[in-house]
């Protein structure tokens, strides 16, 4: 399994990294809340492993932000022993399941175990994601239109990729800033404009269907059909 540490212990983190690779998965430690949401938005994780004390950004707000920004891999919270609150707060942000500090290492890998299977049972996430007559195959990050295959650099097709999770719904600049980019919105730029303008170009231009792409003003931008 690909699996993220979100950790400021230093010390833990190398523990819990030494021991997974044993185990034979790979991982990528971050120190703070900050370092940790940008990993998560940037790559597919198997699974992340989340601390609530952290600097930036806490567990429990990074959470709820990689819910938001539609980030489906399981979350297992790391809590203070006896930490009730903690762990309600985890589990209504989003989180999957909760391990209690001090914790046995043969705990957190079933832990983890088991968080897997429940994903390949339960949260098999969809390879192609279809709207009208555009598709966008997930595992071969390829989108087709009229049976045509469109070539996307890779912060179009993460821009696509949003917006077809999200069909039907607005989303600001400032969502999609974080979730393609990792970064704050900075409103000096038109960094974002710009992608969609590519982007339409490439999914509507010489294409027959209708238009997908549309710009709420003031708002963001909404894949939907007229």
């Amino acid at each position: 399994m690909k699996i993220l540490v979100i950790e400021d212990e230093t010390k833990v983190g190398a523990f819990i990294k030494r021991g997974l690779e044993e185990h034979h998965h790979q991982v990528e430690v971050c120190t703070d809340g900050i370092a940790g949401q940008q990993a998560a938005l940037e790559q597919d994780y198997d699974l992340i492993l989340l601390d609530i004390m952290l600097p930036g950004i806490n567990g429990i707000t990074l959470c709820k932000n990689l819910r938001t920004l539609e980030v489906s891999s399981p979350i297992l919270m790391l809590t203070a022993l006896n930490a009730t609150q903690d762990i309600v707060d985890g589990l209504n942000a989003g989180a999957d399941d909760y391990l209690a500090k001090p914790f046995h290492f043969s705990e957190l890998v079933a832990r983890i175990h088991a968080l897997s299977r429940r994903k390949s049972q339960f949260h098999q996430e969809q390879a192609v994601l279809t709207f009208a007559d555009l598709q966008l195959d997930t595992n071969t990050k390829t989108a087709t239109r009229e049976g045509q295959e469109i070539t996307l650099t890779a912060k179009e097709y993460a821009l696509l990729e949003l917006l077809l999770k999200n069909t039907g719904k607005v989303l600001s600049r400032a969502l999609i800033s974080e979730a393609v980019w990792g970064l704050e919105f900075d409103t000096g730029t038109n960094t974002i404009d710009v992608y969609v303008n590519y982007l339409r170009n490439k999914i509507e231009k010489g294409f027959t269907g209708e238009k997908l792409i549309h710009t709420v003003v003031g708002m963001g931008y909404v894949m939907k059909q007229k």
